[in-house]
């Protein structure tokens, strides 16, 4: 290259082959990039407004160079880049017979390649030359998430491990390589392959996964799925498993005879200690074998949500919480469930606290003595709400009352419900918000006294809001991470529900068109009746009428 395009044309040919062999990529994309780097040269030489093309021929190394017009219309305004172009009046001027569309070609005469126009060639060679190897690698590794791979490192840089793939060079971030495992030049390493960049890693749940697969037959063989994975990389993994056929054991089958098969992977996984659990469709049931080998008491679930709560005997807190909550963390990722643990005994704390609390609330707001009001507490009813808007029945069913005295108890629930109200309308009032806050679905009384002390006083005022602004947020003062309460913090308001509200506030003031309601679905015979398709017990609590149970 360096002496022009004039050199020897076989030996052009035997350096495409040879880049072409080096690379792995096809010769044909090699000779692509030097004719790119002659035409860029050349037009250096002839003007950068003339389309020049080179051509070079695969088998002898011939070149030919040409310089191509195209005739095209008076009027047409040339796109930036675009070059070869002749007007047709012009077009005219030289020849009688041309039209538009008609091209014109001028073979050009070889030249010698300058230090610039070298160096030039050489960039272009290089960039297309790279660009086809990433392509060549993206082929060959795009299908390859999640696989095991072998490579040797090539060399580290800052934490960072470039490995030797063989046709390709992978990186391993400083993240996704386990704590305290070092790396030398040369040493094989095994990972598992993510993304087109080829990005490896040995922390992510699937590489343990596959290191179970070429451990246990029966994980490759499909008859033992692992169903998720959590890791704290170099130090502690929970998996959930699960059988496929009802003789086998999927725990005691990736353990192994006397662990030798889990012990295979901890070993690759520089001594990371693996809980293997039971999966369960019952996530109830599945979140108690998370924690394990904590023993849990009560969960209780909120799906709405995605909460639970999990209460164990005081001796198990901290084997549930684990080391620096590592335990309680891994069993969350695990089951996508936030989970909160609490011992029986602040349960019960927790459960006499709300009965004093509650009792102390219908004493006050229906005028009752201690012994009413716990009676309702005891039955379940924790707010005025139930008790004024439950069905009667279910307050005359109570130990000691009859009909009169809970349509007494309900009239005296209602009455205050009414007058608290009236005292919250006042508040609104009076700090000026407007009636038409009050139209945005979820805004009731009690949210529109805490917008109004916010300054939020009307609909385009909450419209203008961000979801943090209702629920709080965080920031930095003096090196410390301080909340900042937000308007509607003691509403426990979800990030979700925040949006949405402020969202419907944006579209009444017409600043954003509201979603599309969702479309009915088909009807079928089954949907037509009701009971079609309930078992005996869903068809009984139908009949007692919708919400009612054995129990009512």
């Amino acid at each position: 290259m360096a002496t022009g395009i004039s050199a020897n044309r076989l030996e052009l040919l035997q350096i495409a082959d040879a880049v072409a062999r080096e690379k792995a990529i096809e010769k044909e994309i090699v000779i692509e990039a030097i004719e790119d780097a002659i035409q860029k040269a050349a037009r250096n030489r002839y003007g950068a407004d003339n389309d020049i093309r080179a051509k070079i021929d695969p088998k002898t190394g011939e070149l030919e160079l040409k310089r191509v017009v195209t005739v095209i219309e008076d009027d047409v305004e040339l796109e930036e880049g675009e070059v070869g172009k002749l007007a047709i009046s012009e077009a005219k001027l030289r020849d009688k017979d041309a039209f538009v569309g008609k091209t014109y070609e001028e073979i050009l005469p070889p030249f010698e390649f300058g230090r610039v126009q070298t160096q030039m060639a050489r960039q272009v060679v290089t960039h297309k030359v790279r660009e086809a190897e990433r392509e060549r690698q993206y082929e060959e590794f795009k299908d390859r998430v999640g696989e095991i791979v072998n490579g040797s490192v090539k060399r580290v840089e800052y934490g960072n491990v470039i490995v030797d793939l063989g046709r390709g060079e992978g990186i391993m971030r400083r993240d996704q390589s386990i704590p305290r495992e070092a790396f030398q030049v040369g040493d094989r390493i095994r990972s598992e392959t993510k993304g087109p960049q080829i990005m490896l890693s040995r922390a992510h749940g699937g590489f343990m996964a596959k290191l179970f697969a070429q451990e246990v037959p029966e994980v490759y063989d499909g008859v033992i799925e692992i169903r998720a994975v959590a890791r704290d990389p170099g130090s502690r993994a929970k998996m959930a498993v699960v059988s496929n056929e009802g003789s086998i054991d999927p725990v005691g089958a990736c353990v192994g005879m006397r662990g030798s098969r889990v012990q295979a992977v901890v070993a690759e996984l520089q001594g990371e200690k693996i809980d293997i659990i039971q999966w369960n469709p019952d996530e109830a049931t599945f979140i108690v074998n998370a924690l394990a080998p904590a023993e849990v008491s009560k969960v209780v679930m909120d799906e709405e949500d995605e909460r639970v709560e999990v209460v164990v005997p005081d001796d198990q807190l901290s084997l549930a919480i684990g080391r620096r909550g590592q335990n309680v963390r891994l069993a969350s990722q695990l089951t996508n469930w936030q989970i909160d643990i609490m011992t029986e005994s602040q349960e019960s704390e927790r459960r006499q606290r709300q009965f004093t609390e509650t009792t102390a609330l219908f004493q006050e707001a229906l005028d009752v003595d201690e012994v009413i009001a716990q009676l309702l507490a005891t039955e379940g009813f924790s707010s005025v709400e139930e008790v004024a808007y439950v069905d009667s029945e279910e307050v005359a069913s109570i130990e000691g009352f009859d009909e009169d005295t809970a349509e007494e108890l309900q009239a005296r629930a209602r009455e205050f419900l009414e007058k608290e109200a009236a005292e919250q309308d006042a508040k609104r009032r009076e700090l000026g918000v407007e009636d038409d806050l009050l139209n945005i679905d979820g805004v009731t009384l009690p949210i529109a006294v805490a917008l109004g002390q916010g300054d939020v006083k009307s609909v385009e005022d909450l419209a203008g809001l961000v979801p943090d602004d209702l629920r709080g947020w965080f920031e930095s003062k003096g090196g410390e991470r301080v909340r900042e309460a937000g308007i509607l913090d003691s509403f426990a308001m979800s990030p979700e529900d925040a949006e949405a509200l402020i969202m419907r506030a944006r579209v009444a003031m017409g600043w954003v068109e509201a979603p599309p309601e969702p479309e009915p679905e088909a009807l079928d015979d089954n949907d037509l009746d009701p009971a079609a398709e309930l078992t005996e017990e869903e068809r009984f609590e139908l009949s007692l009428g919708q919400g009612a149970s054995r129990d009512a």
